[in-house]
């Protein structure tokens, strides 16, 4: 089979997104535009992946730097997509098919490129269509009587009649190398912007007697380009509606699929319930049976069957055991670990911790740095003291021990299976098994007490 090159158009300064930033690394779906792009040119096996950059190009190769077998063009001077398309071709294969996408396009689905890869590797050239309803701004398709493509009009250089067409080009075709090769070297300025125009191919493709197969795509979301703050913000909720579906599609139930963020990947297990406004970034996997309530942010995280987690929660990096509940109000940052029925109440925190099974950790508490058994109970108000000024050190709290409220564990430290800490203790020693540590200071009342009385302002 002829391999396949893709070829992809990131060159534009994207004046209109008013940023600093350059165009193609906003964001659609916590993924920066041409990473979508790219995502859908390997998904097509494409032998090549070629990326023309222009303004802020080390920016955006710093952005892929992970990204392997990119050959990246500059072009210096934007002179149009036909002068783009220059600098392209002589890296790539003379026998390959060639497929334009757009750096800006970071909706198009591998499935609706298939056909047009298919036509190309026939020896036909290819192209993707739309039609809108309001058509300005975008080059039309010029059909004759048979409804064959003919050529391709920008609209700055249309006639009345042509205005009024409704189908517009994408931009993006398909075609052989050698063919565009040929093409492009003959591709010339002379137009309103003065700009080489890839699309002018078509009208040279025709007079060749190369067959143009157009293919029209039916929603037109998907091949939007993004110009400016309200085109990305439109792509954002396309996006999140298309991923929503696709969650009701495997069986989860959406309390509100209009008020999910989805930006990176999630894997739902049955009967999973998610309420409005939760996120999810990276990597999520949820069990069977989970549910999660409002105003929740899931990170790279791994969460088992039966888990409930409470409202306005974050959880990034961790795994949370089958059977626990979290929250509301509760975070557990990186390398955390919980196993099967441990508890996390309202406004704690976990950090860098394991805790073993049936523990609680229910209320305004600190635990970082630590190792916790099974059956423990961490009072309200206990902190793990981990940091000397200097260094981290661990706290190690055995099976079955308990906390008392208000209780400050200075690492390193290790408190014993079965011991208790009374509430109000600082631990700075290790707490031998099953024994009571009381560290709370005699009591001392003082009679007549004069409280302080602030000075009269007189």
């Amino acid at each position: 089979m002829q391999q396949l090159s893709v070829v992809i158009l990131a060159a534009g300064k994207g004046k209109r997104m008013v940023s600093d930033l350059p165009k193609v690394l906003h964001r659609v779906g916590g993924m920066p535009l041409l990473g979508h792009v790219l995502a859908a040119a390997s998904r097509l096996d494409a032998a090549t992946r070629l990326v023309v950059y222009g303004h802020g190009g080390e920016a955006v190769k710093t952005a892929f730097a992970d990204e392997k077998g990119v050959i990246w063009v500059e072009q210096a001077e934007q002179l149009g997509t036909g002068h783009a398309m220059a600098q392209a071709l002589p890296s790539l294969d003379p026998a390959s098919a060639v497929l334009v996408l757009y750096g800006d396009v970071p909706l198009i689905q591998p499935e609706t490129l298939q056909p047009l890869v298919a036509e190309a590797r026939q020896g036909r050239l290819a192209l993707l269509t739309v039609e809108l309803p309001d058509p300005s701004g975008y080059g039309r398709i010029v059909r004759d009587d048979q409804g064959r493509v003919q050529r391709i009009v920008e609209e700055k250089d249309a006639t009345p009649a042509e205005r009024r067409l409704r189908e517009i080009n994408t931009g993006i075709l398909a075609v052989s190398t050698e063919k565009l090769r040929a093409w492009v070297a003959e591709l010339d300025n002379d137009n309103s912007q003065g700009e080489y125009y890839l699309t002018d191919v078509i009208a040279l493709a025709v007079r060749d007697g190369v067959p143009v197969e157009a293919f029209t795509v039916t929603e037109p979301a998907e091949v939007q380009g993004v110009n400016d703050r309200r085109q990305l913000a439109e792509l954002e909720r396309f996006y999140q509606a298309r991923q929503a579906e696709a969650l009701l599609l495997n069986g989860a139930t959406l309390l509100d699929p209009a008020r999910i963020d989805i930006r990176g990947t999630v894997v739902t297990g049955k009967d999973v319930i998610i309420d409005a406004n939760v996120v999810f970034e990276g990597t999520v996997r949820l069990g069977d049976r989970v549910r999660i309530g409002p105003f929740c942010v899931l990170r790279d995280a791994i969460i088992g069957d039966d888990v409930e987690i409470f409202s306005h929660c974050r959880i990034e990096t961790a795994e949370v055991g089958a059977g626990a509940q979290i929250g509301p109000f509760a975070r557990l940052r990186p390398d955390t670990r919980l196993a099967a029925g441990v508890h996390i109440g309202n406004f704690v925190e976990i950090k860098k911790t394991s805790i073993g099974p049936d523990s609680k950790v229910n209320h305004l508490t600190y635990v970082g740095d630590a190792e916790i058994g099974s059956n423990v109970n961490a009072g309200a108000g206990t902190i793990t003291c981990t940091y000397d000024g200097a260094n981290k050190h661990r706290t190690v709290i055995d099976d079955g021990a308990f906390i008392g409220s208000n209780s400050s564990l200075v690492a390193p430290v290790r408190v014993g299976k079965g011991a208790t800490v009374g509430a109000g203790s600082s631990v700075s020693r290790d707490v031998p098994d099953g024994s009571l540590c009381l560290t709370r200071a005699p009591r001392k009342d003082v009679a007549n007490w004069e409280r302080p009385v602030k000075p009269s302002k007189g």
